[in-house]
């Protein structure tokens, strides 16, 4: 039977979870697989496994156990390895990436921002910033409402207007979110957001990250933030390029992890 992995953590973490319920229907007991200076948290995985709210909130119950007693390495929903002997060899194969993972990663919780905008409040923005703009507009209004083209080029100015502003805030709110984190990773893109960051913070210090986030918010009220957190540090268990760099720094100096 394949094997569902929820995460990674050292083998001396003092209060890993085993023998508790996870995916699937009826619940597949947890268990861990240990290797040397490691160990899996995992179960059998369910055959028809999908993303439905009960495997969904038995997977996230399962990490918030796990990481209340130490760091662990989150795996995402649905990580599946075909028997327990592979999961073994990837903990034995990768032993000194996870190593240092655990360390970079200790302590420390994800922040996920997303960010858009009120779409009348920032066209007020770009019209008192933007003079051609409201030049424009200001003739149109004049004229009765402007002609066919004139409507239809001060049409594609605000939209080009509003593109580079989404650009530009985007910028700001990770240069104002970012001295109070650790490290940053670029999450995927969707419609409606016109950025989607992950912060990972120091749990001690998490306070000053959230007073970051509302700083920016009064400052910025034309852009609405959805933050979601503390979370695992699910963005985090494979290093960014700042780590790598420190990672190549240290290896050259002769102080590689492995």
């Amino acid at each position: 039977m394949s094997t569902y992995v929820y995460g990674i953590a050292s083998a001396s973490h003092p209060s890993l979870p085993e023998g508790m319920g996870g995916v699937g229907d009826p619940p597949n007991p947890v268990r861990l697989l240990k290797e040397g200076d490691l160990v899996a948290v995992v179960g059998d995985a369910p055959e028809d496994l999908r993303p439905k709210r009960r495997d969904l909130l038995a997977h996230q119950t399962i990490l918030a156990e796990a990481g209340a007693g130490g760091c662990v390495l989150p795996m995402r929903f649905g990580n599946v390895a075909p028997d327990d002997e592979s999961v073994l060899r990837v903990l034995s194969e990768r032993s000194g990436h996870y190593a240092e993972r655990l360390r970079a990663l200790d302590g420390k919780a994800e922040y996920n921002v997303k960010a858009n905008h009120d779409e009348e409040a920032v066209l007020h923005v770009v019209m008192a910033e933007d003079a051609e703009v409201r030049s424009l507009a200001e003739a149109n209004r004049q004229a009765g409402g402007g002609s066919h083209d004139d409507k239809l080029k001060l049409g594609e100015m605000v939209v080009g207007a509003v593109k580079a502003r989404e650009e530009v805030d985007a910028a700001a709110l990770q240069q104002a979110l970012e001295p109070q984190a650790a490290s940053v990773a670029t999450g995927a893109e969707s419609t409606g957001w016109i950025t989607n960051l992950s912060f990972l913070v120091d749990t001690a210090t998490a306070d000053r990250f959230i007073a970051a986030v509302e700083q920016y918010r009064e400052a910025n009220p034309h852009v609405q933030l959805r933050v979601n957190g503390p979370l695992p540090p699910y963005s985090f268990v494979e290093p960014g390029p700042a780590d790598h760099a420190q990672d190549g720094a240290g290896q050259a100096a002769g102080a590689a992890v492995e």
